[in-house]
Parts: structure tokens; sequence; C-alpha cells
């Protein structure tokens, strides 16, 4: 464990598990409100599989400074671009979730892929969640604003504990839920807004057909948060990406299905 230092003078806060000779380094970003130790359940067993397993917290989460840059994803890209550089890692695999399919999307189109060997997407917030003029299907923006206004800057961790059960299913236990939502609340008020600000204006279209190599799309398709059809729209933009629908999978798969999806996951980096 240790901080990653930035340009703007934010220290970013990482883990990097099984850190030996030759092991493939998987790096994970987390999603909107979530840390490092979001991450953990695919941590543990990776990095005795023989991978190296590195996970940060974005500004303004868990124990990673607040930005005095804002939280645009150009500016979390190079957050990335920090932790690659800082530790020098190569033939990476980039893993997101949510909110960080984004972030990892800006990375390889601002900073390239000459560090980065693959890419997956797990319940992805590309190309496009806001309803414009030609994005029909979108989610209109006014009901983007409204749950800033009337529940995250009024009462979050009452949202969190309305809004857990989907993000799960009905076996996880009580402690789990409890585990994940008190992650979130470690998290700066202004970051989880102005996060949520960009995540639901930021428009990939542009910038997923230039990402060529190989990226695994994985979604559940009882996904509450980001629908399904993200994914299939994610994936047709995309020149070499394969979708992986989970049945019965909410947004927090990773979680709820996490033999299968470690076991998917260790089966593409070793590809």
């Amino acid at each position: 464990m240790g901080f990653i230092h930035t340009d703007d003078g934010v220290r970013l806060f990482y883990r990097d598990w099984g850190h030996q000779e030759g092991a493939r380094p998987i790096v994970f970003v987390s999603s909107w409100s979530l840390t490092s130790d979001a991450w953990a359940y695919q941590m543990a067993p990776l990095s005795m599989q023989g991978c190296r397993c590195v996970a940060f917290d974005r500004r303004g989460h868990g124990k990673s400074d607040e930005s005095p840059s804002g939280y645009g994803f150009d500016r979390l890209a190079d957050d990335i671009a920090a932790l690659l550089e800082g530790l020098d890692l190569q033939d990476v695999t980039l893993v997101g979730h949510s909110m960080a399919t984004g972030e990892i999307v800006r990375y390889l189109t601002r900073h390239g892929s000459g560090r980065v060997t693959g890419v997956v997407m797990v319940g992805t917030i590309t190309p496009l969640m806001a309803k414009t003029a030609d994005n029909p299907d979108g989610v209109d923006p006014a009901v983007f604003e409204t749950f800033r206004s009337e529940q995250l800057l009024r009462d979050f961790p009452k949202w969190l504990g309305d809004n857990i059960d989907p993000f799960v299913d009905a076996e996880t236990s009580a402690e789990m839920k409890g585990w994940i939502t008190g992650m979130a609340l470690q998290s700066s008020l202004k970051a989880l807004l102005d996060c949520h600000r960009a995540i639901t204006a930021a428009d990939f279209r542009t910038e997923l057909p230039a990402i060529a190599m190989p990226t695994l799309v994985v979604h559940g398709d009882r996904d509450v948060t980001t629908p399904p059809d993200l994914a299939r729209r994610t994936v047709a933009l995309m020149p070499n990406a394969a979708l992986s629908l989970y049945e019965g999978a909410p947004h927090g798969l990773f979680i709820t299905h996490r033999d299968r999806f470690n076991a998917e996951l260790l089966a593409f980096v070793r590809g």
C-alpha cells in the first residue's frame, strides 16, 4: 500500500497485491462512490493465482485526497496514467466498473495503449447515458438533476440504504450490504456530486471505435443502474470487443457472481 502523487498535488491511495517477478498486472478502477476495497474479492484470489493486482481510490474517494482540479474525465484519466507510470506497469489489463469504464476509455484515447494489453468493462456507462436528440433512448437529464438535488444533496446515507438491494441480489448478506454502503460513505460529497455530473453528461461514442485492443464487456441482464443495452451498444462501436451477459446478475455482479467473473477475468488475462 502507498500513495501516488499527481501533477496537481493530489495523493492517490493504492493497494498492490501479488507483486512478484513475472506477475501479469491487473489494475482495478472502482465505480462512483466505491473505493479500492470493492475489488478485494477479485484481488485476493487472483493474486494467489500469480497476478499482480493493483487498485486505487479515485480522488475524493476513500483514502485519496480531494481534488483541486475538478473531477472531469480528462483529470481522472490522467490519474490512471499517474498510477501506471508511477508504478511503471506494463502489459496491464485494465478492469473498470460503472463510472470507471469511462475513465479507462478516456485514458486510452488521451494517453494511448502502450502500457495496456486488454480491457474489461463491467456494468459500463458507455457510450452515453443521457437522452439527446441523437440518443433518444437515454435518460432525461432532468432525472439525473433531480437525483442530485433531492437525494444526493439531502440524504445520501438514506438513498444508499434504499438502493442497495437492486445493486446486489437476494442471497447477499446484510453484512455485505453494510460493507458496500460503508465504503460509499467514505467519499467526499463534493466528489460524488461532480463525478455524477461527469458520468451523466459524458459522450464516448466517438472514442470507443479507436480502442482496438481486446476488450471484454461484462454486464448483468438485471442491471437497473446501467441497462444492458448500453453494453450492447458499446460492443457494437468497438472493433475488438466481446459481450459476456450474466443472466440474473445486477450492477454489483463482481460481488454477487464473483466466482464466474473471477474465472472469466483470469482466462482473459492469460489470453
